[in-house]
């Protein structure tokens, strides 16, 4: 039987497994064991013994490579990429974070795309597992978390098996605390942490937000006001518990202090007032703002209140190539990051063919002949299938193969004499697309006619 009348197939004995797989989850582990939605995927996927087969195998692989081998992206990140039901798949991406920063990260499916996907977001430590961070699933494709550290977190985007269609994801930052100088911004930010203190002495443990004297200095958060006190240093100063992230912020040199200890605030409330009280009288009137950590100390507090990012960019690259061949038009580097000095994965000459699987900005996610994803800037590839390198005709029959390798699947057999348009070429390999429209790789040593 072909195999392609076996995915109907497949895809019913799927559902009926794993209907009947997530009916029997009630035992105590189901009950007590918090899991994330991808975790509870996989473990049905499993008691349905649907990873003996090799679509669930390749679920399962291409959920762990993921994790192991992900693409680099820079924040605020937005891609438009493509699910294929041909095979398992999951994308990954890798981006740094700082403490303080609450990162939103949505997932939007185009009309028309039925498919169930996973989100799921880990710390990256070296020498150590992927640690998970948050997770989500189509029930709610976009979800919220704080970073705790200075680090490099990784998301991975995977559908269900055999499904297929478009999403837009969207990775952005945002403060996790609330302004601390009513009616200003982080532009108001006019001295940063680590700056040189009493020449060189000490570094600035804090930021200095400038604003006119009694300006209202406000609580970022709820909490619990812990001290109210005039140190030489400080001047007036506030310190609030915020209790819900382990931490305590710092409101120096203020004017006027408008709280007491003991006293429960709002986020909003206001503490005091700015000014230029303590070591600061020699200066503009400004808000020394400081957020200290349970077991850290001092942390750079910028992050916490700098504005949100911007949406990104609409892309400048053509979305419909995507599912689509390209190929190299001169000469191109496959990249781990959209960035011209990205970390390269590959050198590819003129007429690789590339399988088209993300757009954003001036870049395609693409896929090589060998597997291999990456990034390609989209002025070095043109569509491959308009025009064709060349067309030729077979001299006797051949079988048309899934990929360019000795052991691939064959699609189909073409006759002698049937018309092929070649569309690229890949180590002894041309990809073709033949009189009926099937794509499939031949040998470049097989005779043809022009």
């Amino acid at each position: 039987m072909p195999l392609v009348s076996l995915r109907p197939l497949f895809r019913l004995f799927l559902l009926l497994l794993l209907t009947t797989a997530c009916s029997q989850q009630q035992t105590l582990q189901g009950i007590f064991q918090k899991s994330t939605p991808h975790e509870a995927y996989a473990r049905r996927l499993r008691q349905a013994h649907l990873d003996e087969t090799a679509l669930g195998r390749d679920w399962l692989a291409a959920a762990d490579r993921a994790l192991r081998d992900s693409l680099v992206v820079t924040l605020p990140f937005q891609e438009t990429g493509l699910f294929r039901a041909d095979r398992a798949m999951a994308a990954s991406y890798r981006y740094a974070v700082r403490a303080g920063e609450q990162i939103n990260i949505s997932l939007t499916l185009a009309p028309g795309t039925d498919a169930h996907v996973f989100l799921d977001a880990y710390e990256l430590s070296p020498n150590q597992l992927p640690s998970p961070v948050a997770s989500a699933d189509t029930t709610a494709l976009s979800f919220s978390y704080a970073a705790e550290d200075d680090q490099q977190h990784l998301l991975r985007v995977q559908p269900e098996l055999l499904r297929s269609g478009r999403y837009t994801l969207r990775i952005q930052r945002a403060p996790s605390l609330g302004f601390p100088v009513k009616g200003k911004n982080d532009v108001a930010v006019g001295s940063f942490w680590g700056a040189d203190r009493d020449q060189g002495a000490r570094r600035h443990e804090g930021i200095d937000i400038f604003a006119k004297r009694g300006t209202p200095a406000v609580a970022s958060v709820p909490g619990l006001i812990t001290r109210v006190g005039d140190t030489p240093r400080g001047g007036k100063v506030v310190w609030l518990a915020d209790t819900q992230h382990g931490q305590h912020l710092y409101y120096a040199h203020l004017d006027k202090q408008l709280v007491q200890a003991g006293q429960l605030v709002k986020a909003g409330d206001t503490l005091g007032l700015v000014g230029n009280t303590g070591n600061a009288r020699t200066t503009n009137p400004h808000l020394h703002f400081g957020v200290y950590r349970s077991g850290r100390g001092a942390v750079d507090p910028f992050p916490f209140v700098r504005k949100a990012d911007a949406l990104p960019a609409a892309p400048s690259t053509k979305p419909e190539r995507l599912g689509q061949w390209v190929r190299v038009r001169a000469k191109a580097t496959l990249r781990r990051s959209p960035a011209a000095k990205g970390v390269a994965v590959a050198a590819m000459p003129r007429n690789t063919p590339l399988f088209v699987l993300g757009s954003q900005a001036s870049w395609y996610r693409v896929e090589q002949p060998d597997g291999r994803i990456g990034y390609v800037a989209a002025e070095a590839v043109v569509p491959a299938a308009t025009p064709a390198l060349r067309n030729e005709a077979l001299a006797s029959s051949a079988d048309l193969y899934a990929n360019p390798t000795a052991v691939a699947v064959p699609l189909d057999t073409l006759p002698a004499r049937a018309q092929v348009a070649v569309l690229g070429e890949f180590r002894g390999f041309r990809l073709v697309r033949s009189a009926s429209g099937a794509i499939g790789w031949l040998p470049t040593t097989l005779a043809t006619k022009g």
